[in-house]
């Protein structure tokens, strides 16, 4: 079986993962799921952009004996599993793109300037990451979440440390892949959840139009917390596309 690699956003971390790794073990597949560079232990890189870090992406690839792999990336992890793409096709052999977009509005857009300001300001005003988790991940549930998904992503977030959450706000607001869209030659399966303000569906439902052969699964009552959000809809969502597809 293909090995699975999980791509977590910018509040997470490997643990995010604790509600797939184990089910997708189960079925036999190798489940694998990264620190970002920064993150847990894995050491930062620098400059912290996407070209580094989908570059420490290829390095855990190689590691992990160098045979192409699913990258399921959830919101940031999305993105980094695009630009995996563009960088190395060669090392994936099909995509989950969940809770995530094309590309952020640029860098130099008011709306980039004001997104990283906003998550930015409590760090600045002295906040601890588990208060800020505490206040923003509420916010981002759906109307089915599982409660205690909402707790798992606090927890994971309350872990992150401060300064690696800085470079990789700023990071996002860089992102922009939408022209490399139509050159996505693997299986892609695009994950949305119906409550998500954050990656509306509308906006993967276009992005997922974007990519031949694409599919897209609508989650019902899921907001931006995702897998962690409805794990057992998301497992069964991605297990079935894995099956279909004989990965």
């Amino acid at each position: 079986m293909t090995p699975l690699v999980f791509l977590h956003g910018v509040g997470g971390g490997h643990h995010a993962w604790e509600r797939q790794l184990p089910y997708f073990a189960s079925l036999g597949y190798p489940a694998h799921a990264w620190d970002q560079p920064g993150y847990g232990a894995s050491p930062a890189v620098e400059p912290y952009d996407f070209e580094q870090v989908s570059a420490a992406l290829r390095r855990l690839i190689d590691a992990l004996g160098g045979d192409p792999v699913v990258l399921v990336g959830h919101s940031m992890g999305g993105m980094v599993a695009q630009e995996a793409y563009v960088r190395f096709p060669e090392r994936i052999k099909a995509l989950v793109l969940c809770f995530t977009s094309a590309a952020f509005a640029g860098a130099d857009t008011a709306f980039a300037r004001e997104f990283v300001a906003a998550r930015l300001a409590p760090l600045d005003a002295g906040h601890s990451m588990a208060e800020i988790a505490a206040r923003l991940l509420p916010t981002m549930r759906g109307r089915k979440s599982d409660p205690a998904g909402l707790a798992l992503a606090e927890r994971v977030m309350a872990a992150v440390p401060p300064e690696t959450y800085r470079k990789a706000v700023r990071m996002l607001a860089t992102f922009d892949r939408r022209r490399e869209l139509a050159a996505i030659r693997v299986p892609t399966l695009l994950v949305a959840g119906s409550d998500d303000r954050t990656a509306p569906p509308s906006v993967m439902e276009k992005m997922a139009r974007q990519i031949p052969g694409a599919e897209f699964v609508l989650l019902d009552g899921c907001g931006h917390l995702g897998p962690m959000d409805q794990p057992e809809a998301f497992n069964a969502a991605l297990a079935d596309f894995l099956r279909r597809h004989s990965l």
